[in-house]
């Protein structure tokens, strides 16, 4: 790697840190588009750059998910009987789709699915319906499929679950804060599970730069996981001192960019 492209890994690092805090999201959704442009650079080819770009973007948030956790448990925010409900799931889904599916899609499927589903919570956020007050969220059952469809999207995109564990959190009357929370706390099984899946159904992969590790681009993964652990509490505190409405905005205008950019990607239109 250049010192330019170490140069773009370290902010990169830093500002997906700080909204991993911020917003519970784990940052892959930020990192996702950036890490292809980056790869392509190297002369990885646009499809297997969107899959390295996804698989790795999902290891750094096991960095992030502890040191953004950390700073939201202080506040007491971190719902944690829900992370153990939601868990089991999220582990069977992330394994399923990291191993087996993920290996299997095309990149530009991938970048269009990435689309749908970030500019599908977006909508969700920016829209900031009510939820029906008597609406809790489901049983320890319910909770476990609904952790395994977003173990299984989750590494489908590259993403920690944010995108789809906050809204639904919210929509089932938890407050918005203690959802981010609870969605940076839920990111590192997320991430595990879905970086194992990764590692195996890479392996052996053609085509992949020096460096790699399964669908995993390791020089990269170092220097951003470095910088965002740096920047992740300081983004959980800026959440604690953010109101409700300013949260939902911050993080709909967010999620549009970046399902316009990916969605063109799988279009091929960029």
């Amino acid at each position: 790697m250049t010192l330019l492209i170490i140069a773009e890994l370290l902010a990169l690092g830093l500002v997906a840190g700080f909204l991993a805090g911020l917003l519970g999201i784990g940052g892959g959704m930020l990192l996702v588009p950036f890490l292809t442009i980056i790869l392509s650079q190297l002369g990885v080819a646009a499809g297997l750059a969107v899959k390295m770009a996804i698989a790795t973007s999902m290891a750094t948030i096991l960095f992030t998910s502890l040191s953004s956790v950390r700073a939201h448990h202080a506040h007491g925010a971190v719902r944690w009987p829900l992370v153990r409900g939601m868990a089991p799931g999220i582990v069977a889904g992330g394994l399923a789709a990291g191993a087996g599916v993920f290996a299997l899609v095309k990149g530009q499927a991938l970048a269009l699915v990435f689309s749908l589903f970030v500019g599908f919570s977006a909508t969700q956020m920016l829209l900031d319906r009510r939820p029906t007050p008597s609406r809790q969220m489901p049983g320890l059952a319910g909770q476990a499929a609904v952790g395994g469809g977003i173990g299984f999207l989750s590494g489908l995109v590259g993403a920690g679950g944010g995108f789809i564990s906050v809204p639904f959190m919210a929509w089932c009357n938890v407050p918005i804060h203690q959802a981010v929370a609870t969605s940076a706390a839920l990111g590192f099984p997320i991430a595990l599970a879905n970086t194992a899946g990764y590692i195996i159904g890479g392996w052996g992969y053609a085509g992949t730069p020096p460096g790699s590790f399964g669908f995993l681009y390791l020089p990269a993964l170092v220097v951003i996981a470095s910088a965002s652990m740096l920047m992740a509490p300081r983004g959980a505190r800026t959440a604690h001192a953010m109101n409700v409405r300013q949260l939902k905005r911050v993080f709909a205008v967010l999620l549009f960019g970046l399902a316009a950019y990916m969605g063109s990607k799988g279009l091929g239109w960029v």
